[in-house]
């Protein structure tokens, strides 16, 4: 069933989604491209950017062509339309021929209302010139990869601002969840745009729980930080692909149920991790960047980011995988001042000048967030422009405020120490100085004789990396990436060793509390009414048997929200049921009597 007979968007909303109400601002955003306009939009992941072309597509004569740069996305998004009657399909390289043949001709028949293609695919000029009289609308998604300032620039993007001039009469909207000033101004720019309505909703995922820890033992606090959530399903992003799947490995020794995940994996084995991940077969991926990017599973309850990201934009569009339906999730990070220096020296091998000065800047900015000691939803926020007006109560630093002190003393420690060894070594080094460590290198440098050697000692390892980090962070001491990241003084160290000023700084966090956030702070989302916890446990059950039947994963029957609904407000008759949020037309008949009967049980 598509939306033939339907004559408004808030009919569609209600009978294929099962939805009462628009969010802000999907509504004029439907407007806009039902009256034949180009749009931006800039809404956050799980903001609800799929209905703002989905429901056009429905309502418009024609097919819409919806450009996605992952074929993983492609099918998530293709299910879920599907599983609500929608006549969509894909066509990608991962088809048959046969499949392919099938989904053209049901396109030229014009018996499809959406069509995911990849970017390569939509600018094939022979494509475009088959069915450009067909096209309803067109609709780029990930749109920040079209920029060079955006955070994941893909070349094949480039050309879809040729797009525009195959298809002038046809509106365009262009969809992003993370994009600066300078990479918005960009997109509208590459992809041609003619006069463009722009949308730009709030960043802030209240749902999220932010926290960054410093990297101590991060295998250990990887393992202790899943295995306190046995129920929970989630993502750890890890810079290398060696690395994910050491991680992965160990994780599995403990009995999690985790899978690696990168470039490197045959196409097969990468969908094969995908779909049990999505069924919750595998209840951890380990995964690199090249994981994730539009991933529609919504109960995702935390992401961990074992390494530092290379910027902000990254970060939050790889922690907004988590709680996309609204429910309380957990985004934790492990910040070490070695993984500074890895992406630094990564960014520095450039040979692109302007793109290394971008991402240099970019990295810093991603620093400034985790080093921060006010609101990391404030820093998060006010990166893409957005103010708050108080502290948001739910990241580390509100629920576990940083102790300072007055590190003076350790910090002209630190600054001697750099000193005494001419600027010539590295932060593991300066470390062992200081706390008087025996090892050959000390000896064979002659430096286990200087005044400093032990002068430290008062202070463990993680005490000294987190003191040092945050004197680099501030300025006081300078990282050289291009020589070995050798640690040197800078003029700012004066006032601190000669003049008498004093220094405060955090105290290492390395035990900063990570309790899992409580599941009643999502009462909002049922009203506010109880759920029955012995009743939700059996329509999940229900859930996943059918689920299973269908080869599909669970909440393509019904997300975790609607079931939680269900288990509040426990529907009668179908009246009820269809009253519940994400119950629409179709599956109300398709699934209805079986939930209802579970239901009655109780």
């Amino acid at each position: 069933m598509a939306a033939i007979g339907m004559h408004s968007a808030q009919e569609v909303l209600r009978q294929v989604f099962g939805y009462d109400s628009f969010r802000p601002p999907q509504g004029q955003v439907i407007d806009t491209v039902l009256a034949g306009k180009d749009c931006f939009v800039l809404m956050p992941t799980g903001g609800g950017k799929s209905l703002c072309f989905q429901i056009p597509a429905l309502l418009l004569p024609g097919t819409a062509l919806v450009v996605s740069p992952l074929i993983s996305l492609m099918k998530d998004q293709v299910d879920a339309l599907v599983a609500n009657g929608v006549a969509a399909a894909y066509y990608n390289s991962s088809m048959s021929d046969l499949d392919g043949r099938e989904v053209l001709a049901k396109l030229q028949a014009g018996q499809l209302s959406l069509l995911y293609v990849s970017p390569e695919r939509a600018v094939m000029p022979d494509f475009i010139s088959r069915f450009a009289k067909g096209v309803s609308m067109v609709a780029i998604d990930e749109a920040h990869c079209v920029s060079q300032w955006g955070h994941d620039f893909r070349p094949e993007y480039v050309q879809l601002g040729n797009l525009k001039d195959r298809l002038p009469d046809v509106p365009f909207i262009a969809l992003t969840a993370t994009a600066d000033n300078q990479t918005r101004e960009d997109i509208l720019l590459r992809l041609n745009l003619r006069d463009p309505e722009v949308f730009v909703s709030g960043f802030d995922r209240p749902n999220i729980r932010y926290m960054v820890v410093d990297k101590s033992h991060p295998l250990t606090q990887t393992e202790k930080f899943i295995l306190e959530r046995p129920e929970d399903s989630g993502i750890v992003y890890c810079t290398s692909r060696k690395r994910t799947e050491q991680v992965a490995e160990a994780l599995r020794r403990h009995g999690i149920a985790a899978q690696p995940y990168h470039a490197g994996m045959p196409n097969d084995e990468r969908q094969k991790v995908q779909e049990r991940f999505q069924k919750d077969e595998v209840r951890v991926v380990v995964a690199t960047v090249a994981f994730g990017m539009g991933i529609d599973k919504p109960n995702v309850r935390f992401v961990i980011h074992y390494d530092l990201p290379k910027n902000v934009e990254g970060y939050y569009q790889e922690t907004g995988r988590a709680g996309r339906d609204g429910l309380p999730s957990e985004a934790m990070l492990l910040f070490g001042a070695g993984d500074i220096v890895t992406v630094r020296s990564l960014i520095e091998q450039s040979p692109n000048q302007r793109q290394k000065a971008i991402e240099l800047k970019k990295l810093q900015s991603m620093i400034d967030m985790a080093e921060a000691l006010t609101c990391r939803r404030r820093y998060l926020l006010s990166y893409f422009g957005e103010k708050i007006e108080h502290d948001c109560g739910n990241c580390d630093v509100c629920l576990s405020p940083p102790e300072s002190y007055d590190a003076t003393e350790d910090a002209k420690l630190a600054m001697m120490a750099v000193y005494a060894v001419r600027q010539r070594y590295g932060m593991a080094h300066v470390i062992e100085l200081l706390r008087g460590a025996a090892t050959a290198r000390m000896s064979q440098t002659g430096h286990d004789r200087l005044a400093e050697y032990g002068s430290g000692k008062h202070l463990n390892g993680d005490d000294w990396s987190s003191i040092i980090r945050q004197l680099v962070n501030l300025g006081y001491l300078w990282q050289d990436a291009a020589n070995y990241s050798v640690l040197k003084l800078t003029p700012l160290t004066k006032p601190i060793l000669r003049e008498g000023v004093h220094l405060s700084l955090a105290r290492p966090r390395v035990k900063v509390k990570t309790e899992r956030p409580s599941r009643r702070r999502a009462a909002t989302k049922v009203g506010d009414l109880d759920i029955d916890e012995t009743l939700l446990a059996a329509l999940k059950s229900l859930r996943r048997k059918l689920a299973d039947e269908l080869m599909v994963p669970s909440y393509v029957v019904f997300g975790d929200v609607t079931l939680q609904q269900m288990a509040a407000t426990k529907p009668k008759t179908r009246e009820d049921l269809m009253e519940v949020s994400g119950v629409g037309q179709v599956k109300l008949d398709r699934y209805g009597a079986l939930f209802l009967a579970e239901i009655a049980k109780y």
